[in-house]
C-alpha cells in the first residue's frame, strides 16, 4: 500500500475512533471523561499547611432534603502540636475533647440504630424502643440524651427527635469511613 493512502486510512480511522467516544489509550487522557478526582481539584487550589479535607453529600427524606459541604484545614483538625502532647491546655484541647464526645457518643451499636431510624423517619423516642428492640424506653432515653448531648440529635416536636440538618452528612461520613 502506498504512503498517501496508508495516511489517509490512519486518519479516517482516527477521525471514526474520536466520533465514536472510543476510550483514551496509553497515556492519553480522555477529555469527554469526568475528573476521576474532582473534588481534590477543587480543593487543592484552596489547601493551605497541611492540606485539606473535603466532605460532602446530598441526602434525602420524606421531611426533606439535605445537601451539604465542608471543608477543614488538616492543621485545624490535628490541633496545635504543644495541645496534642498536653503541654497547653488552649483551646486547641478543648476542640479534640468535643471531637472525642463526638465520636465516643457514636461508639454504641444501638445509639447508630436510634439516629439511622431516625434518619429513615422514626423519630418519635417512645417508638424507638419497640422498632429496634432495645429493651425500656428507658434505655431508649439514655441514649438519645447522651446522643442530644453530643450534637447528633435535638428535640423536635414533643416526644420527637431529629438530627440537625448540620449534622445528617458529617454522621453518614462518620459511618462511611467505619464500614
Amino acid at each position: 500500500m502506498e504512503s498517501g493512502r496508508w495516511d489517509e486510512l490512519e486518519r479516517r480511522v482516527a477521525a471514526l475512533e474520536a466520533a465514536a467516544g472510543r476510550p483514551a489509550g496509553p497515556g492519553e487522557k480522555d477529555p469527554t471523561a469526568p475528573a476521576t478526582f474532582w473534588a481534590l481539584e477543587g480543593l487543592r487550589p484552596q489547601a493551605q499547611g497541611s492540606g485539606a479535607v473535603v466532605y460532602a453529600g446530598t441526602f434525602r427524606s420524606e421531611a426533606g432534603e439535605v445537601d451539604w459541604q465542608y471543608a477543614h484545614h488538616v492543621d485545624d483538625l490535628l490541633g496545635a502540636p504543644d495541645a496534642v502532647a498536653g503541654v497547653d491546655e488552649g483551646a486547641d484541647r478543648g476542640d479534640l475533647a468535643q471531637v472525642a464526645a463526638r465520636l465516643a457518643a457514636l461508639g454504641h451499636p444501638a445509639r447508630l440504630a436510634i439516629l439511622a431510624a431516625v434518619l429513615r423517619g422514626h423519630d418519635r423516642t417512645a417508638d424507638l424502643a419497640e422498632l429496634l428492640n432495645l429493651g425500656t424506653s428507658g434505655q431508649v432515653y439514655h441514649h438519645v440524651k447522651a446522643l442530644t448531648t453530643a450534637g447528633w440529635l435535638r428535640p423536635a416536636a414533643r416526644g420527637q427527635v431529629a438530627v440537625p440538618a448540620e449534622r445528617v452528612i458529617p454522621l453518614l461520613v462518620a459511618m462511611g469511613v467505619s464500614s
